[in-house]
């Protein structure tokens, strides 16, 4: 009866660590996705707001009036980005506050708008 009982025991403990693991497997699968996501949805925005930085643009818009129209710029790119990277941070911060992942995507839209501008001003001000 002992025997069974072990048997039992150890069969379930096995049973355990694998649905374990496997479970664990696929966690890791889907925030690799979810980075993998995130990762497309910064090219995305980036790819139209590097579209924005036209030679038009350059030679007729202001350092003011540019600054103001990438801010605007691609809306649709811009929430996506903000979306998946939260979704990913979420992944991979799941105690951190919602807001903290909000700020963080925030950050990092703001960033890609500054180097746009920073890249346009320098432009700007080199000698032709």
């Amino acid at each position: 009866m002992r025997l069974h009982l072990a048997l039992a025991l150890a069969t379930f403990a096995s049973s355990a660590l694998t649905s374990s693991a496997l479970i664990s497997s696929a966690w890791a699968d889907e925030v690799e996705d979810a980075h993998r996501q995130a990762l497309q949805g910064r090219d995305s925005y980036w790819n139209c707001l590097a579209r924005e930085y036209s030679p038009d643009h350059i030679k007729t818009m202001s350092a003011q009036d540019f600054t103001a129209d990438i801010a605007a710029a691609c809306p649709s790119e811009r929430q996506n980005f903000r979306v998946t990277l939260m979704d990913y941070l979420s992944m991979q911060h799941p105690a951190a506050e919602a807001g903290a992942h909000l700020s963080t995507a925030n950050r990092a839209i703001e960033l890609a708008q500054k180097d746009i501008v920073t890249a346009f001003t320098r432009h700007k001000a080199a000698p032709n």
